[in-house]
């Protein structure tokens, strides 16, 4: 899942506009998901350097499996049964064709509260919860990676658009 190149392409993935069915002060706004994932680092690092990348689904210097450099896409269809980078591997599962990108902008932040609790803040943008994150969690399901995480908080917001006329609209009604 690449990101975005341009501001533009930011505000496409990330920013309700007209024509989607929200209310017209939802305009400019965008649907925020977090989720706080620890990760079974110990489980992890129980595995081999070579097993942790097949997971995954790159090289630990972000170069895909296949040898494509981490600054390009990867081409999975030139894989089809998975022989390289497999089929339940991270990367191939949240993004089946990289050459088309969703429609969210996502970060993750490393935590470390304790040995035993570290992991990832997740969040990401989207101008539609269905398309964007929605799509991801339903894909990511029976990936290799799920038996190394547990999604321990978070939630759904609305960001709203700048200025106040949103806030005006919500006094009113």
């Amino acid at each position: 899942m690449s990101s975005p190149a341009t501001a533009a392409e930011t505000a496409e993935r990330a920013t309700v506009r007209a024509g989607q069915g929200e209310p017209s002060w939802a305009i400019g706004g965008s649907y925020e998901v977090i989720r706080i994932i620890r990760l079974a680092t110990d489980f992890w690092d129980r595995d081999t350097i070579p097993e942790q990348e097949r997971i995954i689904g790159r090289r630990r210097n972000g170069q895909w499996l296949d040898g494509t450099p981490s600054t390009e896409r990867a081409v999975f269809a030139a894989d089809p049964h998975g022989k390289i980078t497999p089929l339940d591997a991270h990367v191939r599962r949240a993004a089946p064709n990289p050459r088309t990108p969703h429609p969210m902008v996502r970060r993750s932040y490393n935590y470390h509260r304790a040995p035993d609790d570290q992991g990832l803040i997740f969040s990401c943008f989207q101008s539609d919860l269905e398309k964007g994150f929605e799509a991801v969690q339903r894909r990511l399901q029976g990936e290799a990676m799920a038996k190394y995480t547990l999604t321990t908080g978070g939630g759904y917001f609305f960001v709203p658009p700048p200025g106040d006329a949103w806030l005006r609209v919500l006094i009113q009604e």
